[in-house]
C-alpha cells in the first residue's frame, strides 16, 4: 500500500470516502447516499467525504453535460479524473451500485483505482435486477471479487449473490423519522398515493388500473401519482382511457417534498414488477400509511402479508384493488397493519438500529480484519419469517 492513507496512526479517525450519485440524481440510491454521508459524519471515530459519480462541470464545460451522448463523454472523464485525484488519501471506498451500464461506469472505475491504491473496497449494490445483471454480464461477478465486501439492503440480495457465489453482507435502509410526518388512520379515507418513478419496473399502470377497480365501488376516492419517468405521457393516457377522476400528476418530487405528499394520503399502492428494498414501503410504515404491494423481489422480505402489509402477486390489478378496498371497509385491520408496520420500522429501519453494524464495519476494514469474519454477518431471513 502507498499514499497518506498507510501513515493512519493508532487510534486515528478513520477515513472513508462515500462514491454514489448527488442529488442531482433523484432516486433511492441518492437520497440514501445523502442520509448515510449525514448520520456518518456524526461517529466521532469516523471522518467521512463524499465523491458523487455525476461530478458538475466548471463554468463554460457545464453546457456540455446538457448534450445527451456528449455528457456520458465528460461526465465519466471528470469522475474518473476525480478518482485517482482523491481515493489515495481514504482508508476505506464505499461505492454505491445499480446494474448493468450504470455499474460499468461507476462503481467498477472506483474499485479499480481503490485497489490501484491499495486502499479496503466496500461494494453497496441496491439494485432489485441483480439476479439479471449477474446472470447476463460476463463482467459482473468477476469484477466484484475486487471489493472486500459486497453489502446489500436486504437479505433478499444476500440470496441472490450467494446463487453467483458471492457473499454479500446486508445493513438495512433507514429511514429519518423527524422528517416523516406520522398519525393514525382509524377510518382511511378513499386517498391513494403512488410515489414510484414512471418506469416500465415499477408497473405504475397496474396502480392505475387497481385504482379503477377502487373508483367503481367508491366514486370519490382520489389518487395521487408523485414521481417522473420515461411513461408520464403513456400513464396520462391510460387514466383517460380508464376514465379516471380524481387522478392527480405531480411529476418530479425532491425527497424534503414527500413528507407533505405521505401526511395527504391514507394508503399506500406499490405495484413493481422488480424491487429490491424500496425506501417508500419504510417510508410509509414511519409515517402510518397502511400499505397494499406486489410481492416483486425482495419485497416479501420486508412485508409480511396481514401483518405489516398487503401483498398481492406482481400485475394483479384486481388482487390490489381488493385489498385497497378491504383497508377502507376494515378500518381495524388498516390500523392494526399500519401500527405493526411502524413498530417493524422503529425496530429495524432507523439510525440507532443500524449504526452500530456501519462503525464495526469500517473499524473492521481499516483494522485489516479479513473479510470473512467483517460484521455484520450474512443473513437472508424474510421479515415474517
Amino acid at each position: 500500500m502507498s499514499g497518506s492513507a498507510d501513515a493512519r496512526a493508532p487510534g486515528a479517525r478513520i477515513r472513508v470516502c462515500l462514491v454514489g450519485p448527488s442529488l442531482d440524481i433523484l432516486g433511492g440510491q441518492a437520497v440514501q447516499a445523502a442520509r448515510l454521508l449525514t448520520r456518518l459524519r456524526e461517529i466521532p471515530s469516523l471522518d467521512v467525504d463524499f465523491l458523487p459519480v455525476n461530478p458538475r462541470l466548471p463554468g463554460p464545460l457545464r453546457l456540455l453535460q446538457r448534450v445527451k451522448l456528449v455528457r456520458t463523454v465528460v461526465t465519466s472523464v471528470a469522475y474518473v479524473s476525480s478518482l485517482l485525484a482523491r481515493l489515495r488519501d481514504y482508508d476505506v471506498v464505499h461505492a454505491f451500485s445499480a446494474s448493468y451500464f450504470s455499474y460499468l461506469l461507476a462503481p467498477l472505475p472506483a474499485m479499480a483505482v481503490a485497489r490501484l491504491y491499495g486502499r479496503r473496497v466496500v461494494l453497496n449494490y441496491r439494485s432489485g435486477e441483480a439476479s439479471d445483471h449477474l446472470r447476463r454480464s460476463r463482467v459482473a461477478v468477476p469484477s466484484m471479487r475486487l471489493a472486500d465486501v459486497i453489502l446489500v439492503p436486504s437479505g433478499y440480495l444476500v440470496d441472490v449473490f450467494a446463487r453467483f457465489g458471492l457473499t454479500a453482507r446486508s445493513i438495512f435502509n433507514f429511514v429519518e423519522l423527524e422528517t416523516l410526518p406520522y398519525r393514525e388512520r382509524p377510518h382511511p379515507r378513499p386517498v391513494f398515493l403512488s410515489n414510484r418513478n414512471l418506469e416500465p419496473m415499477y408497473n405504475v399502470g397496474c396502480v392505475l388500473r387497481a385504482f379503477a377497480l377502487v373508483q367503481r365501488r367508491v366514486p370519490e376516492a382520489s389518487l395521487i401519482v408523485a414521481g417522473f419517468g420515461s411513461q408520464r405521457a403513456e400513464l396520462e393516457a391510460l387514466t383517460a382511457s380508464l376514465g379516471l377522476r380524481n387522478v392527480e400528476f405531480t411529476g418530479r418530487v425532491r425527497p424534503e417534498q414527500m413528507p407533505a405528499l405521505y401526511e395527504r394520503a391514507d394508503v399506500y399502492l406499490n405495484a413493481p414488477d422488480i424491487d429490491n428494498m424500496p425506501n417508500s414501503i419504510i417510508e410509509a410504515y414511519a409515517c402510518g400509511l397502511p400499505v397494499v404491494t406486489t410481492d416483486a423481489g425482495g419485497i416479501p422480505y420486508i412485508v409480511t402479508h396481514e401483518r405489516t402489509g398487503l401483498m398481492v402477486p406482481r400485475g394483479d390489478a384486481a388482487g390490489m384493488a381488493r385489498e385497497a378496498l378491504r383497508l377502507l371497509e376494515e378500518p381495524t385491520l388498516a390500523l392494526r397493519l399500519a401500527t405493526a408496520a411502524r413498530a417493524e420500522c422503529l425496530a429495524r429501519y432507523v439510525w440507532p438500529a443500524v449504526r452500530g453494524d456501519w462503525e464495526r464495519l469500517y473499524t473492521g476494514l481499516a483494522g485489516g480484519v479479513p473479510a470473512a469474519e467483517l460484521p455484520p454477518a450474512p443473513h437472508r431471513t424474510p421479515a415474517g419469517v
